[in-house]
């Protein structure tokens, strides 16, 4: 479902709007994720961002990405722009600009924030690109299986 959002943006534009209200995106997306037990992922940055347009293409393009992301998290992308920094957002998500674009940002279906994750961490050792276990790792250190507490107490 990822890969086909991605292919249906206009070329010369991509996933980031920054006309969309980012409070009401968070908080249709915990509406979705408080109904199917999953968490919201935000990713932060801009059209303007190439890393940012580059992670989308790998979770848009690796199979154990995209399933991990589609099953553990309802996933959004906040514009940061200067045509709209989304301040009031950044603000409530704890200032996750401080590190870089693109950033991630993992709330709870009750919206508080569990993680926040530089990009530069989820780098491949020669760069220019993502290392996609490194990008499933997060996905599945912070989902929502992986918090749930009754699988530690034994």
């Amino acid at each position: 479902m990822f890969l086909l959002m991605w292919m249906m943006f206009v070329p010369g534009e991509g996933p980031y709007d920054a006309k969309l209200d980012a409070n009401d995106q968070i908080e249709q997306a915990l509406i979705q994720a408080k109904s199917s037990g999953k968490h919201v992922l935000i990713q932060v940055g801009g059209n303007w961002c190439s890393w940012c347009l580059k992670l989308d293409k790998l979770l848009a393009s690796d199979e154990m990405c995209q399933a991990q992301l589609s099953s553990q998290f309802v996933f959004i992308h906040v514009n940061y722009s200067k045509e709209n920094k989304n301040l009031a957002v950044m603000e409530r998500l704890e200032f996750p600009q401080r590190f870089g674009f693109p950033v991630w940002v993992i709330l709870d279906s009750d919206g508080r924030r569990l993680h926040t994750q530089e990009s530069s961490a989820l780098e491949a050792a020669e760069g220019k690109v993502h290392d996609p276990d490194k990008v499933l790792a997060v996905l599945k250190n912070w989902g929502p299986e992986a918090l749930e507490k009754t699988q530690y107490q034994n």
